[in-house]
């Protein structure tokens, strides 16, 4: 499935849309394809190196900005490595969305080295991410970074 799902996201990169509409298009294709993807977004890396909300599919967050450092996004983000909790209830410095979410991976997308966006995906289920997720997702991120 995963293969699939990948192909499909190599061809909306390529659509002729702005990037706000494949990003939107990547982000329904992963949550309505995969059951424990609830939550799938995209934040942005400005100018003040803040992460910013892009196009996002599930319920809306207050999130708008994340400073990197803070919560997993911003972790990430500091790090520039893919982050995977599986239980938020157990992390310290976790930024709730919502009272459903129980898991969350973030996967940071690279220009030239540089950390441009992550992906975001919450789950309503306990540790539902595997290394074929990760894998995948880091994939995705790839094909994606060409946007930039």
């Amino acid at each position: 499935m995963f293969t699939l799902l990948l192909d499909r996201v190599r061809e909306i990169v390529d659509e002729p849309a702005n990037i706000n509409e494949k990003l939107l298009s990547i982000c329904r294709l992963l949550k309505n394809n995969v059951l424990h993807y609830n939550w799938v977004g995209f934040y942005l890396v400005d100018q003040s190196r803040e992460l910013v909300l892009g196009p996002f599919i599930g319920e809306p967050t207050e999130h708008m900005r994340i400073p990197f450092g803070k919560g997993i996004c911003g972790q990430a983000a500091e790090r520039k490595a893919t982050f995977i909790i599986q239980d938020v209830s157990k992390e310290v410095n976790y930024l709730s969305c919502s009272p459903k979410v129980q898991s969350e991976i973030v996967v940071p997308i690279f220009k030239n080295r540089e950390i441009v966006g992550e992906l975001d995906i919450d789950s309503h289920n306990l540790s539902p991410f595997t290394e074929e997720d990760v894998k995948f997702l880091e994939n995705v991120c790839q094909v994606v970074s060409r946007l930039f």
